[in-house]
């Protein structure tokens, strides 16, 4: 990225901020100042990818597992919580490296909500799976995550910190009725969903883990790719 590019990025990041934080302590729009820092917090990992020297193929490569992460979403759209988008974010980052499975996990938010319905939702999804990605691939190397128990654990494990996260911005979108009693409610009431994406993420890690892992890593050796 060009010197003149980062710093339109960075003066354009820090009016949005200014503006959100002005916004926050006169109007209390604190739903707005979180998307802010959702979006900051976003911000370097884009960038990090961004630098990076990448083939066009392997764009295309990053396009399509997205995109299957996406769409995989749709089909299970009448069973909360039930998807194999983290699984297909998890694999990916086990194979292509943390900074691949942030790209895929953010983009495959924002294109199923195509379909099933854009919101104030969407940026803290992106989060979310994008985290899932980047920590995959932080932790691929470990003892643990080459086991299959340790990977079925950090599915699970993923499957409730996803929810967790994500009842942050239900809280924050209510600061009038803000209270710990709400935050009580909130999480007690989002556990099945929780557990359900949780066991959804176990079941198809441990049903197309091993199968999914030695494709993509057949394309990788294959291609060189990433």
């Amino acid at each position: 990225m060009a010197r003149s590019h980062r710093l339109i990025l960075v003066s354009l990041v820090l009016l949005l901020t200014i503006l959100a934080l002005s916004s926050a302590f006169t109007d209390e729009h604190y739903l707005l100042l979180s998307f802010v820092f959702i979006g900051v917090t976003l911000l370097p990992f884009f960038a990090k990818f961004e630098r990076r020297h990448i083939e066009a193929r392997e764009l295309v490569l990053l396009a399509i597992l997205a995109a299957i992460a996406a769409v995989g979403r749709v089909p299970f759209a009448p069973l909360p919580s039930v998807q194999p988008t983290s699984f297909v974010i998890i694999v990916s980052a086990l194979v292509f490296g943390a900074e691949a499975g942030f790209v895929i996990g953010a983009v495959a938010a924002l294109i199923s909500n195509v379909f099933l319905g854009q919101g104030p939702w969407t940026p803290w999804q992106m989060f979310c799976w994008g985290m899932i990605g980047v920590t995959a691939g932080w932790f691929k190397d470990t003892w643990w995550m080459k086991k299959r128990l340790g990977l079925l654990a950090f599915g699970f494990v993923w499957g409730f910190l996803f929810g967790w996260i994500m009842n942050i911005w239900y809280l924050i979108a209510l600061p009038d009725a803000f209270s710990w009693q709400l935050v009580v409610v909130a999480y007690a009431q989002s556990f099945y969903f929780d557990l359900a994406h949780a066991l959804s993420n176990v079941f198809f890690l441990a049903v197309f883990g091993t199968s999914w892992t030695k494709i993509l890593l057949r394309f990788r050796r294959k291609y060189a790719l990433l």
